[in-house]
């Protein structure tokens, strides 16, 4: 049988391990010998999906990320039980009945003209392990085992790129922490859940006695913070949110100033595939010299420009009154305000905003009534 794929195949496999924009293109030549319906490499860590697709499959692929179908799919716990180093197809890893039954397969895949496919695990270091999967319409039948060893020829090339593009993806993330060093901010690249992939030395300096790296993920000492982080965590690495910004609180100590942790999510580009990066912690003492401003406010806390100058005013010991007035609202609508920018910030009372702003620790918990 002669080859299925262009003797340049292999050179452009290793141009896309460091021009991951080359991997649709890739993906799709290789698709094309299983008969065209599309290729995808991705991760396993469904934390936060990493993947890339060819053209053809791309919205597909999406819906089957979007709607949930890739937490529950069966493919890669198969593909993995099989322990194999080679590329397999469905009927390596199922029975026909499973097939017929399993709800992906019968419910998501059949129902879009697809079914059958042959695919790898590669295990970089990076400990997330990527498939590559090439789908085939149903009504086409099992990849052809002939089919499947033309792709084993080609399993190592895409093995080594795999290795090659996680030690890139590394390197990018240190690169990221070490601008912001040169910024003056403590900053990390967390990957997955919450654990470090990379951090500058400012960063590392607050540790432990800010941040404690744990088997589990980073947390915080302080407990009222930690919680607020754990939330961020788990809307950054739920595949199927819109990740935002999330700035968090933390209350000053005697050793050190009240801080603003903000998570930014690191979105789903190619690049970030191997690397397994999912966010970036970036670290911001609050000058305790210095009231920031409504602009400034809006930015650490997420705010609303409205919450932002409540805030501000708060913060400069103006009256809920004085502030209704000044604005033109009812008080009733500054309450209302104060109360999101208390939710925001993961306070729970007015004078804790008031000595977070003012560089003061944080009162603790004595039972006042709540604003």
């Amino acid at each position: 049988m002669s080859s299925l794929f262009n003797e340049t195949l292999t050179d452009r496999i290793y141009e896309a391990a460091v021009v991951p924009e080359l991997w649709p293109d890739v993906l799709a030549e290789m698709s094309r010998a299983v008969g065209g319906a599309g290729g995808i490499l991705f991760t396993t860590n469904l934390a936060r999906i990493k993947w890339a697709t060819s053209a053809d499959i791309k919205d597909v692929f999406e819906e089957f990320v979007r709607d949930g179908w890739a937490a529950i799919n069966p493919r890669p716990v198969r593909l993995g039980a099989l322990g194999s180093v080679g590329f397999v197809q469905d009927l390596d890893a199922f029975t026909l009945e499973e097939l017929d039954n399993e709800p992906v397969y019968r419910d998501f895949l059949r129902k879009r003209g697809l079914g059958w496919a042959t695919g790898t695990i590669v295990e970089p270091p990076s400990g997330d392990s990527i498939i590559f999967s090439f789908e085939r319409a149903h009504d086409k039948g099992p990849v052809p085992v002939e089919i499947v060893r033309q792709f084993d020829r080609l399993r190592p090339h895409l093995a080594r790129s795999a290795l090659l593009s996680s030690r890139l993806g590394f390197e990018r993330a240190k690169a990221m922490a070490d601008v912001l060093q040169s910024l003056g901010l403590p900053g990390a690249v967390l990957r997955g859940a919450g654990r470090i992939l990379a951090a500058n030395g400012a960063f590392e300096r607050l540790m432990p006695a800010l941040l404690q790296e744990r088997p589990d993920r980073l947390h915080l000492c302080d407990a009222t913070a930690d919680g607020l982080f754990d939330e961020a965590l788990a809307r950054v690495t739920d595949a199927r949110a819109v990740a935002v910004v999330s700035s968090i609180p933390v209350a000053a100590t005697e050793e050190q100033p009240p801080m603003i942790l903000h998570l930014l999510p690191v979105h789903g580009a190619a690049h970030d595939i191997f690397s397994g990066a999912t966010s970036l912690l970036v670290v911001t003492p609050v000058d305790r010299a210095v009231v920031p401003s409504a602009k400034v406010l809006q930015g650490l806390f997420d705010l609303t420009p409205a919450e932002a100058r409540v805030a501000r005013g708060i913060s400069e010991a103006q009256t809920i009154e004085s502030l209704a007035l000044a604005a033109g609202v009812s008080v009733e609508t500054i309450r209302s305000q104060l109360k999101a920018v208390l939710s925001k910030t993961g306070l729970s009372r007015q004078q804790e905003l008031i000595n977070l702003l003012a560089g003061n620790m944080l009162p603790l918990n004595n039972g006042s009534s709540p604003v």
